[in-house]
Formats: C-alpha cells, structure tokens, sequence
C-alpha cells in the first residue's frame, strides 16, 4: 500500500520499531524506527503475566473473539506512542494507514485530526481489533492530548470474500511482499516430484515446535520432496530423511508457486500468501488468530487444518493429489487477483484527505 501511494506521487514515511523496521528496510521506502528499544517478547509477558488464564486460553486458540489481543497491543501502542506522536508532528500527516492493531497510528490521526484507512491484513473484523485494542488506551491518549480515539474512516479488506463472508470495507488485493534475498533457482520451478514447503512462525515462542518434526514423519517414504524453511532445533539436529532438504530464509511468493503444497503455522500473512499463489494448504491450528484461519481454509476446502501432533502420511499425500484441495485453492487465487489492487484504491483514498 504504501508502495503503491508512492508510485502514484505521493510523500509516504513508514513508522515503525525494532524488528519492523529491520523487515521494513528492504522496501525502498522511507522508513523510521520510532521505537528502537521496544522488543514485543518483553512488552506482552508482563500482560500475560497479570492476565494467566486469558493467555492460557489465547494459547490454546481457544479465543473466537479478539479479546486479550486487545490487551496485548494497547501495551505495545502505549510503547510506541511517543515516537509515533513525535514522527506525526515532525510530519503533518494528511492521511495516516495503519493495520488493525496498530493503535498508536489512530492516536497521531485523532492529534493531527486526520482520517484513518485500516488495512485489514487478518480474517477478523477490523474494526473490532482496533476497537478491543484503543479500549485500553485512554490513559495513554489523554497524556499526549488526545481525548478520543475515533473509528476509522475506510477499512480495506484483503482476505477473500469466500472465506470469511461479507465485511464492512472496500476489497484490495492481497499483494505478497518478497523481502530481502533471492530463491534458489531449483525451488522456483516445479520439480520432478510434488514439492512441499514447510514453513513457521516468526515469533519466539518457548514452548517445542513439533511443526516440522511431524512433517518429516509423515513424508518419510512419501515420493514428495519437502523443503524446510528455517528449521528449528528439533530438526535441525537429526539426520534427515533422503527427500527432505533445508534451507534458510525463504521468499515465499517467489517459491509457493512452483510447490505442490504448503504446510505452515497458520500466520495471516503465510496463509494469504498461499491462497494468492494457489497452492494448497496445511495449516497447524494454534494461538491466536491461527485457529479461526486454518477452520476458514479448511471450511472453503482450499486446505487442511491438522494439529501438529496428529499429521499424517495420508495427510501429506492428500496435501499434494487432492485435485479438490487443488481446485479450490486455484479458485481463491483467481478470487484474489479479481480484487482491485493497491494502485487502484489510491485516489479514492486520497480524496479523503482532502
């Protein structure tokens, strides 16, 4: 999105901390680490801390409504505010775009009195996440004179109306965003056997991955190739079996295309990646939002939802020679690249500031 206000002219700065700015760097755009300190780990334990059976339960993914979520990121926009504010003044924003959660981005909005586009990058109600989060910020809003925190005035959808039914907001396409490095070649074209791409979170978590060590188990013997992307410890400590390979990083959207299936964590981001290149999916329901996600592709058929623990050879090999896994997947892709994209909504949402 931001891209996309840039090409067309505009003056963008991205406003973001620590480990965003880092992923943020390689876009080429203007980006500012307001919060260079702020790690997420340190700021969402104490909160976990002080609520233990809301995170049990979060952990679990046993949350249907975005509640708790709230909590932990009125923490984080509370952290983020002040560099935020001092961008937002330094700058006089006509226009502030910020992703649900993101709630120090509508703090600067309300102080600048300024219209706020939400990007929505989840399956849930947009409005709702930056509700359930701006809730717990009154006291932080009043400090940097803000008496309200209003709603936005445009959401933008990305997930595929299939999925998740008919939500307030204008459709924009899903773009995946490649990042720094290159692919190897061999795994950016289909291979002499159906290849799976295993990937995981990004966020530290304690507890044992059992991701990938489930998936060796299940391919062993299979004739799939599999592809492990950033392998964990339990991993990466065994002898492998002879089709199964590891690499590092990985740009997913240069190399989904050429796989026969995904097996991922259920992240928002690898999961619209996935449908925009249409391969089939299996998704581990987890913490979070991971849950829901895994039951709505599962639910539209372009996909699997299976517990870590319980992945099987049938599994792997329904993943990859389903041809209606395969067909549905194909039909959100088509979905997706139907929505009007980032370049297209520009106008309409500067018209806003105006």
């Amino acid at each position: 999105m931001a891209t996309a206000f840039r090409d067309a002219g505009h003056d963008i700065v991205v406003a973001t901390g620590a480990d965003g700015a880092a992923a943020a760097g390689s876009s080429g755009l203007d980006v500012r680490d307001i919060a260079p300190d702020v790690r997420i780990g340190a700021v969402f334990v104490p909160r976990v801390l002080l609520h233990p059976l809301q995170a049990r339960r979060e952990a679990r993914g046993a949350e249907r409504e975005p509640r708790f979520v709230g909590v932990l990121f009125a923490a984080l926009a509370a952290r983020m505010a002040g560099g935020v504010l001092a961008l937002a003044d330094e700058w006089q924003p006509d226009l502030v775009v910020q992703e649900p959660l993101a709630a120090a981005g509508s703090m600067a909005a309300a102080r600048h009195r300024v219209p706020v586009v939400l990007v929505n990058n989840t399956f849930f109600d947009a409005e709702q996440l930056l509700a359930v989060t701006t809730a717990h910020l009154g006291g932080t809003a009043r400090r940097y004179g803000v008496a309200r925190i209003p709603p936005p005035t445009e959401v933008l959808l990305t997930a595929p109306r299939s999925l998740v039914g008919e939500q307030h907001g204008t459709p924009m396409r899903f773009v995946p965003v490649a990042g720094n490095g290159s692919a190897p070649d061999d795994l950016t074209r289909p291979g002499d056997r159906p290849r799976i791409i295993v990937g995981r979170s990004t966020v530290a978590d304690p507890r044992p991955d059992r991701l990938m060590s489930s998936v060796v188990a299940a391919a062993q013997g299979l004739d799939v190739e599999v592809v492990l992307a950033r392998p964990d410890r339990r991993v990466s400590r065994r002898p492998l079996p002879p089709n199964v390979r590891t690499t590092q990083w990985l740009p997913f959207p240069a190399v989904f295309p050429a796989a026969s299936g995904v097996v991922h964590h259920g992240g928002a981001g690898t999961l619209l990646t996935g449908l925009a290149c249409g391969v089939p999916q299996l998704v581990v329901p987890g913490a979070g939002d991971r849950r829901v996600n895994a039951e709505l592709l599962s639910a539209r058929g372009a996909g699997l939802a299976v517990p870590a623990e319980r992945i099987s050879a049938a599994d792997v090999d329904r993943l990859v020679s389903d041809p209606g896994l395969a067909t549905a997947a194909r039909e959100v892709a088509e979905e997706i690249a139907a929505m009007p994209a980032p370049a297209d909504v520009v106008e309409g949402l500067t018209a806003l500031a105006r």
